[in-house]
C-alpha cells in the first residue's frame, strides 16, 4: 500500500524526464548511480536510519560515502527519499527515461545534469502522443 505524506488536488503527474547523454555508456553508468542510491535509500529506511514523510536535514553515513563515490555533490539530505518513491528507470541507447506520478523528482535531476545529460522533462497528462508516460 502507497501512503500519501502530502495533499494537493491532483497526485498524479505522470511525469517523463528523458536524459540524454553523449554515448550510451554514460547512460549506463548514471543507470547505475541511480541503482545504487536507490538501494542504499532502501537500506536505509529499513534499518530505520531514513523515515520517508520526514525530510532529513543531514545524510546518513552510508549515503554520505556512496555520493561521494558516485561523484554526485548536489543533491540536499532532504531529497535523497526521492529515491524511495515509485519510479520506472529505463534505458535506451544514450539516453535514460525516468516516469513516475510524482511531481518531486528535483534527486533525478540532478544526477542526470551531474552525470552531463541534456534533460527535458514534461507531464504525459499534457503530452498524451509522446512515446512515454502511463499507460504507453
Amino acid at each position: 500500500m502507497k501512503v500519501w505524506y502530502g495533499y494537493g488536488s491532483e497526485h498524479s503527474a505522470n511525469l517523463v524526464m528523458i536524459g540524454r547523454f553523449i554515448d550510451a555508456a554514460d547512460a549506463a553508468k548514471t543507470e547505475q548511480v541511480i541503482e545504487q542510491l536507490t538501494e542504499q535509500v532502501s537500506d536505509d529506511v529499513k534499518a530505520k536510519l531514513m523515515e520517508i514523510g520526514f525530510l532529513a536535514d543531514r545524510f546518513t553515513d552510508n549515503l554520505l560515502k556512496l555520493l561521494g563515490e558516485v561523484r554526485v555533490h548536489s543533491l540536499g539530505p532532504a531529497e535523497l527519499e526521492q529515491f524511495a518513491y515509485d519510479v520506472n528507470v529505463k534505458r535506451e541507447n544514450n539516453q535514460l527515461v525516468i516516469t513516475t506520478d510524482e511531481i518531486d523528482v528535483s534527486a533525478f535531476l540532478k544526477v542526470l545534469v551531474d552525470k552531463g545529460a541534456r534533460v527535458e522533462v514534461y507531464s504525459a497528462h499534457d503530452y498524451p502522443d509522446t512515446d512515454y508516460g502511463r499507460g504507453k
